[in-house]
C-alpha cells in the first residue's frame, strides 16, 4: 500500500511531466502562431516526386496547416503536352487534417495541465480515467494523420481546390491534396467525357482516398470516365516527428496504466 501511495503521489506527477514536454515538442512542431503570439511561421518548399515516372513535377510550399503554393507541371500521356498551373497569389488551402490533429495534441496538453504538481491523486481509477482520456485525444491525432479522408469524385470536382489554380485546371483534370502518415500527396486524375452511346454500363464510383483509372462518375449533368491517375507525394520531415511523439507518448500512458492495474490486482476489494 506504500509502495501504491508513492506511485499515485510521486510517480504519476514524473510520469505526466514527461508526457506535457514530449506533446509540446509535438505541437511545436505544428508550428502555428498561437493566437498570433509568435506571428509568421516559416515557409517550407516541398518537391513531388515518384519513382519511375516524370508525368508529374511540382513544388508545394507549406506554411504550418496551409498549402500557400503549389506549382504543378503536367505531362499530358497522349500527346506529351506540358500543362502548368499554379495557386493564384491570393489563394492558399488549409490542409485540415494538421489542422485537427494540433487541436487533438492541444487537447491532451490541457488535460495534463490540469493536473498540475500539487494535485493529490487519490485513487486509481483517477489516473487510469486520465490516462484514457489523454490517449484518446493522441489516437484521435494519429488518426487523422494516417488516415486521409475517402472522397467521391463528384465531390473531389466540386472542393475548392478546383477554383485555386492560375490558370484554371482544365476541364478534364482533378486534384487532390491530402495528409498521409508523414507525407504531403498531391492526386491528378485525367478525365474523358463518356459518349451518350456508351454509358449503358455506367457505374458510379464511390468514395476512396485514391481512385483507379476506369472510375467513372457524374457530374454537371456530364459522365465523366478517369483515364489516367497520377499520385506524387513528399516526405513532411515535422509530421514524422509528430507521429514518432505520438507513439512515444501512448506508450508512457500505457505503461503507467499497466502500472497502476497490477496494484489493483493485488487487491481482491479493489480499492481504486
Amino acid at each position: 500500500e506504500e509502495e501504491f501511495k508513492w506511485l499515485l503521489q510521486e510517480e504519476v506527477h514524473a510520469v505526466l511531466k514527461q508526457l506535457q514536454d514530449i506533446l509540446k515538442e509535438a505541437s511545436h512542431r505544428f508550428a502555428l502562431p498561437v493566437s498570433g503570439s509568435e506571428g509568421t511561421i516559416k515557409q517550407e518548399n516541398f518537391v513531388l516526386s515518384t519513382l519511375g515516372t516524370d508525368q508529374v513535377k511540382g513544388v508545394l510550399t507549406l506554411q504550418g496547416d496551409a498549402l500557400c503554393q503549389a506549382d504543378i507541371n503536367l505531362k499530358m500521356p497522349r500527346n506529351n503536352q506540358l500543362v502548368h498551373f499554379a495557386f493564384r497569389e491570393d489563394k492558399q488551402w488549409k490542409l485540415q487534417q494538421i489542422q485537427d490533429a494540433r487541436n487533438h495534441v492541444n487537447q491532451a496538453i490541457y488535460l495534463l495541465m490540469n493536473r498540475d504538481v500539487n494535485y493529490q491523486f487519490k485513487t486509481g481509477s483517477e489516473v487510469l480515467k486520465l490516462m484514457d482520456a489523454v490517449m484518446l485525444q493522441l489516437t484521435r491525432a494519429r488518426n487523422r494523420l494516417t488516415t486521409p479522408a475517402t472522397l467521391t469524385l463528384p465531390e473531389i470536382a466540386s472542393s475548392g481546390l478546383t477554383k485555386m489554380f492560375s490558370p484554371a485546371l482544365p476541364p478534364d483534370i482533378l486534384v487532390n491534396f491530402y495528409i498521409n502518415l508523414n507525407k504531403l500527396c498531391l492526386t491528378v486524375y485525367q478525365l474523358h467525357v463518356l459518349q451518350p452511346s456508351t454509358t449503358k454500363n455506367f457505374k458510379p464510383a464511390g468514395g476512396s482516398v485514391l481512385h483507379n483509372p476506369g472510375a467513372m462518375f457524374e457530374f454537371g449533368s456530364q459522365r465523366y470516365e478517369v483515364s489516367h491517375v497520377h499520385k506524387v507525394e513528399c516526405v513532411v520531415p515535422w509530421l514524422n516527428d509528430a507521429l514518432v511523439f505520438f507513439t512515444v507518448s501512448l506508450q508512457l500512458c500505457q505503461q503507467l496504466k499497466d502500472k497502476i492495474s497490477v496494484f489493483s490486482s493485488y487487491w481482491n476489494y479493489r480499492p481504486y
